[in-house]
């Protein structure tokens, strides 16, 4: 059953892979039988068969098998390599004996540093390797039901979404919609701060009512917490973050939040009285419902969440801030939540800049239209400026038994990476010179191991990627990745 990873394997998305292991395991159609069944209204009362199915059990590893928290153990010190050591059978059957009276162990708390703050941390939740098996069988049949009612505002922790994907609605929503109001919403400490009950009866709502799996479910949820220093406690209310299904918690959790916004004006009960006029394809006009919304009190926003991070956009400024009380006394009432003060704010996108999922944006003037101007956000650029010079020290003089050839690789990852992701802003070249000038200072000590190479004779990603920039530089007859250069991928 265990084989060696595939190299090529690795480079394909996490959900590409995912989606191919259900087909190989023949569960795709039973996750679309119920994601239709889901979208038509149906409840689910019986979910544990195709929960501890065999296929479902042996996808459930495929899964975690390629991840690479799977190497990480929990309190019980096991990691992937001992469940691996169990026939597909054996597998099976120790998931169904653990589920028969669920008790999970204790989940291993570690303060890890913030991305942009290395001086602040937040704990992350380490479930021992058999309980992260029983959160991915749950969490596979649980998605596709709760997909099918999700909103299209929410991008986060998603099949076939991503920042890009949110980043794109937030270009449409300020430069093709006009909207120049943005309410930034910052929610204090959301994963330790989900209430147990409000989340069952929200799992109750979507349908899902089998009564076993929403034991399990409370189970996961009550799991002792183990503590750096090794004590243990009982958490009242929380998902931990690292848990495998508590992306999909949080989104249960916020997905009434997307629909109560969405009820305000995108899709208003007003639309409803104008379903009657069709265009030529058959589909609703709802231009003319905004129209005579627009001459009524109702407030218009839109949305645009990734996990607990939201902006909410509006066209006036007396819109937002009514929105910025409207939904901070709803999550208060509804979800039980806080919103933090300091980090709540109304933005007017033509002054200020706005940040969202590591870029600032905003609205300047270019000729007669009102355009987006994105950067990556400034906390972003700084550290990863900070660790591109660590990057680059260590190929000048490797640590931690580091050879220079693995410093490389290391930097060129780091490179593509940032640029993946950040090649979306709009003047991300202008960001990624400042960078690269504080590189260079560090690259010319390299001395004579440093030097321009034309050509290469065997293929190479980055050389095929980066071979039209002349700051393409080799070291060791290795490219580095110019970080100056953003070459879309």
């Amino acid at each position: 059953m265990v084989t060696a990873n595939n190299p090529k394997q690795k480079s394909k998305p996490k959900k590409v892979n995912n989606l191919r292991h259900a087909e190989y395991y023949d569960m795709q159609p039973a996750f679309d039988d119920i994601f239709a069944k889901s979208a038509n209204g149906e409840n689910f009362h019986k979910l544990m068969h195709l929960i501890l199915s065999r296929d479902n059990i042996l996808l459930a590893y495929r899964n975690i098998k390629g991840n690479d928290g799977s190497v990480t153990p929990g309190t019980d010190g096991l990691t992937i390599k001992d469940v691996a050591k169990f026939s597909p059978d054996e597998m099976v059957q120790k998931i169904r004996n653990i589920t028969g009276n669920y008790n999970p162990r204790a989940v291993r708390r570690k303060e890890i540093p913030k991305a942009y703050n290395p001086g602040k941390t937040r704990p992350l939740g380490i479930p021992c390797i058999w309980d992260r098996l029983v959160q991915q069988c749950i969490l596979q049949v649980l998605e596709p039901i709760c997909e099918a009612q999700f909103s299209d505002n929410s991008y986060g922790f998603r099949p076939n979404r991503s920042c890009e994907n949110a980043m794109s609605k937030v270009y449409n929503l300020m430069q093709l919609s006009h909207l120049q109001y943005v309410v930034e919403f910052d929610v204090k400490g959301f994963f330790d701060n989900v209430d147990h009950s409000k989340l069952i009866k929200q799992m109750w709502a979507m349908g899902i009512r089998d009564t076993k799996l929403i034991y399990l479910v409370k189970q996961i949820l009550k799991a002792p917490v183990q503590l750096e220093n090794g004590t243990i406690e009982r958490p009242l209310k929380g998902t931990p973050q690292g848990g495998v299904i508590s992306p999909l918690l949080a989104n249960i959790v916020l997905n009434e939040l997307d629909k109560w916004v969405e009820s305000q004006w995108q899709n208003s009960p007003v639309i409803g009285s104008y379903q009657a006029q069709r265009d030529a394809r058959g589909g609703p006009i709802k231009s003319h419902a905004y129209r005579a919304m627009r001459k009524t009190k109702l407030k218009e926003m839109y949305i645009v969440r990734y996990a607990d991070d939201f902006r909410i956009f509006c066209r006036k400024r007396e819109d937002a801030e009514k929105t910025l009380n409207a939904v901070t006394q709803w999550l208060k009432e509804r979800l039980r939540l806080d919103v933090s003060p300091e980090k709540t704010r109304v933005v007017n996108l033509r002054k200020q800049y706005s940040e969202f999922l590591g870029f600032k944006i905003k609205l300047i003037e270019k000729g007669k239209k009102l355009v987006v101007k994105s950067h990556v956000c400034d906390k972003a650029l700084k550290h990863i400026q900070q660790e591109a010079k660590q990057k680059m020290r260590d190929i000048r003089r490797p640590s931690n038994g580091k050879t220079e050839v693995q410093a490389i690789i290391a930097y060129n990852a780091f490179v593509v990476g940032i640029h993946n992701y950040y090649q979306i802003a709009t003047v991300v070249s202008q960001d990624f010179d400042k960078v690269n000038y504080q590189i260079a200072k560090i690259a010319k000590h390299l001395g004579r191991r440093l030097k321009r190479k034309p050509k290469v004779e065997r293929h190479d990603e980055i050389v095929e990627r980066y071979g039209g920039s002349a700051q393409l530089r080799w070291v060791a007859n290795l490219p580095i990745a110019p970080i100056g250069y953003v070459q879309m991928k």
